[in-house]
């Protein structure tokens, strides 16, 4: 006997069916994602100078104890405590700290620790999977997924320096989750969670992979980053248009500058107040941020040309950066 089938009720289950399979794979891919990265990923108590007691997360990027984290987690630290997934706790030390990239390096005398693998940051693409691990609040190894919802953002370090190629994600990040990974669906390291906006939700935001191995490299290697140094003060202008045609200048807008550090390179290359650099070494600077990005550390002590406008005037000055002491 014929039985009658409801073609819109046969779509509806099959719907169903095929929500529930793609909700199935998605979970398995978080609990997979969670059970390679939890050996890897640590909890940091951090005791600072005044007494207080605060801590952040962090993962090991070596296998003889070196772990990354965040320059402000451990700043102004006078101990650190490292747990590791599965309960032990070490005393740590900082390796090396940069306040310029908010990237910080710690280290324990443990052997043969898991250590987590950091994927090529530039082959990201939003919407992707991405998995935040960490300790908010602390507590330990706990896992938030969400995606990746923005490439390319800007944001401001501490130290006041313009961070760029940063992730944003909506993987709910917390207080303690600084410091820890954000991950793919790999397992693998495409950011170091570092800030939220509150009191929004959704919207933070990680060290991008390829910013953070290069970093953490020299940061093992000689405990801070290089970077060059002029020596000035300076505020971005806007450029009067006559001066921007007259001059074929390629930016509207360039650095102003309002003090000089005595006997810096800038004073000994005869920069004075109130020029404005528009250029370096032959690329155009239309904010301060654009010269910090050209001074790193293959232009310490090399001699390049600097491009002004002075009055009227477009001059070049010659200009040999020296490097930044910490």
């Amino acid at each position: 006997m014929p039985v009658d089938v409801d073609p819109a009720r046969t779509s509806d289950s099959s719907v169903t069916a095929h929500d529930d399979e793609l909700l199935d794979t998605y979970s398995k891919t978080i609990s997979a994602v969670a059970r390679r990265i939890a050996p890897s990923v640590v909890n940091i108590r951090v005791t600072a100078k005044n007494g207080r007691a605060g801590g952040g997360s962090g993962f090991v990027i070596a296998h003889d104890g070196f772990i990354l984290t965040n320059s402000h987690v451990v700043q102004n630290a006078t101990e650190l405590e490292v747990t590791l997934h599965d309960g032990r706790s070490y005393p740590a030390r900082i390796a090396g700290s940069d306040q310029e990239t908010d990237l910080a390096v710690v280290r324990i005398d443990a052997p043969d620790l898991c250590h987590a693998r950091f994927a090529n940051s530039a082959a990201i693409r939003v919407g992707q999977i991405a998995v935040a691990v960490g300790s908010p609040y602390g507590f330990s190894q706990t896992v938030t997924a969400g995606i990746v919802s923005a490439l390319g953002r800007s944001m401001r370090s501490e130290s006041g320096r313009l961070m760029d190629d940063i992730i944003q994600t909506d993987a709910a990040l917390n207080p303690g989750n600084s410091g820890g990974p954000l991950l793919n669906s790999a397992g693998e390291v495409i950011g170091v969670n570092t800030a939220v906006i509150l009191p929004a939700q959704g919207i933070c935001f990680a060290i991008a992979s390829n910013t953070a191995h290069f970093v953490a490299g020299w940061l093992i290697r000689d405990g801070r980053i290089r970077r060059s140094w002029i020596g000035f003060a300076g505020q971005n202008v806007p450029l009067h248009p006559r001066l921007v045609r007259f001059h074929n200048l390629l930016v509207k807008n360039g650095v102003r500058i309002t003090e000089i550090n005595s006997g810096s390179p800038a004073a000994v290359a005869g920069l004075r107040e109130g020029d404005i650099i528009v250029g370096f070494k032959g690329q155009p600077v239309a904010t301060i941020d654009d010269l910090h990005k050209r001074l790193v550390a293959s232009e310490i002590n090399v001699t390049s040309p600097l491009m002004i406008i002075r009055g009227q005037e477009m001059r070049f000055l010659i200009v040999t950066p020296r490097e930044l002491k910490p």
